[in-house]
């Protein structure tokens, strides 16, 4: 199956409003109708209101995460609903980031929870999953990743409720990538285990993106491998010209 290619940007805590603004100018203005990928950009949560309601003729705007809590209001504090992000005008959110796992503690439970709240909101949950270095050199890496798929991806999920992000921890920011060949390996068994959960037809349509020091100078060789079907991007979607080098890769 040939699945449209998504390109997202998670600019975690990052850009006041003058400079978010302008990165997502440059961002939208080359997200003309028409293009062979998707595009979508994940500002902080002080932005999403402002950026979703940017004019613009193509191109996604996606939260950062969104509360576990039970229900789309009431009494929790500093929580943001799947149903405020919605409200925002917001498409998708991310749920289970290494960085949400590691600093916050969530469990796989946690981020399932989470990506139900979106997909019940009318959301695309972007759920994030990848195995640390210890867990790598440990030989765990398929173990992690399967484990991590059936308990964040939520049974229901399909390829249009739902995109799994995989990004091995350690590769996040440091300039280290996997070989083709582990990236390939585990793309594989994320689809394979992504079958047993939700069903052949389901996992087949449904994208799988890399994340992890994705540049413009790798992106095409790791895009062009069997079942990654996109990138999710942090340091480099901070500026247009690596952002944007990655997705023309895609043209």
């Amino acid at each position: 199956m040939t699945r449209r290619k998504l390109i997202a940007g998670n600019w975690k805590m990052n850009m006041k409003t003058a400079d978010g603004k302008a990165l997502a100018e440059a961002v939208f203005d080359k997200c003309r109708p028409g293009l062979p990928f998707d595009i979508l950009i994940c500002p902080p949560m002080s932005l999403l209101g402002t950026i979703a309601g940017m004019n613009r003729s193509a191109g996604a705007v996606g939260a950062q995460d969104v509360a576990e809590a039970p229900k789309p209001a009431g009494a929790y504090t500093g929580d943001i609903s799947a149903e405020m992000v919605k409200d925002l005008g917001a498409a998708y959110t991310l749920v289970g980031h290494s960085e949400r796992r590691t600093l916050h503690g969530e469990t796989d439970a946690v981020v399932r929870t989470k990506a139900a709240n979106a997909i019940a909101a009318g959301l695309t949950a972007v759920v994030c999953i990848g195995e640390t270095l210890a867990e790598r050199e440990s030989g765990k890496t398929l173990d992690v990743l399967r484990t991590q798929v059936n308990g964040s991806v939520p049974p229901d999920a399909t390829a249009g409720t739902c995109v799994v992000a995989y990004e091995p921890v350690w590769a996040i920011g440091t300039g280290k990538v996997p070989t083709n060949a582990d990236v390939a390996e585990a793309h594989a068994a994320i689809r394979a285990e992504l079958g047993k959960l939700l069903g052949a037809e389901t996992a087949d349509a449904l994208r799988i993106l890399y994340g992890g020091s994705v540049k413009p100078s790798n992106a095409a060789e790791l895009l062009a491998i069997d079942n990654v079907d996109g990138a999710l991007i942090g340091g480099a979607s901070l500026k247009i010209e690596d952002f944007w080098g990655i997705a023309e890769t895609q043209q």
